[in-house]
């Protein structure tokens, strides 16, 4: 099910035809995964700005909320976002106070080391509700968003394994 941005009448795919190929924009997987995208940061953003988060910061605390003091390309690597837009993400995650970065003394001072803030880990406590409040604004039942959930995973990672 797809949605017009500006329109609120859900809009149902055709089925493609017997040759398997799409032929209306709906049809498409991509387009699909892609509004789906939309519609879900939009959801979230709503969510967050109370919070003075945008959803790409807010993916980030989770990463670092499951297991703090990260370096830079940990933190990319897991939230899939290039270094140079990371970098400028976390510079204002900085600015904010939520996290601290440090080059790596022990290890390579060429690594940068991200660790939460004590208003960081508050943060956390403040957000605890945004997940259930997104499942249930979703009206979908937990069982069938973790299968979904799986199976877009499964999709990323054939997706990823495609690009040359």
């Amino acid at each position: 099910m797809s949605k017009d941005m500006n329109d609120q009448t859900p809009v149902m795919p055709d089925e493609p035809p017997a040759g398997g190929a799409p032929e209306t924009i709906d049809q498409f997987l991509c387009f699909a995964l892609y509004s789906a995208s939309l519609a879900m940061t939009k959801l979230y953003q709503s969510r967050l700005k109370p919070l003075g988060l945008t959803y790409p910061q807010y993916l980030v605390l989770l990463v670092l909320w499951e297991k703090d003091n990260l370096t830079v390309s940990e933190v990319g690597a897991r939230v899939r976002l290039d270094s140079g837009t990371l970098s400028q993400l976390l510079k204002r995650l900085e600015r904010s106070g939520i996290i601290c970065r440090q080059r790596d003394t022990g290890h390579d001072e060429r690594r940068v080391r991200i660790s939460l803030t004590e208003q960081g880990r508050q943060l956390k406590v403040t957000a605890a509700g945004v997940p259930a409040d997104m499942v249930s604004v979703m009206d979908t039942a937990c069982s069938e968003l973790g299968d979904l959930t799986s199976r877009v995973a499964t999709l990323r990672e054939k997706l990823l394994r495609a690009l040359p």
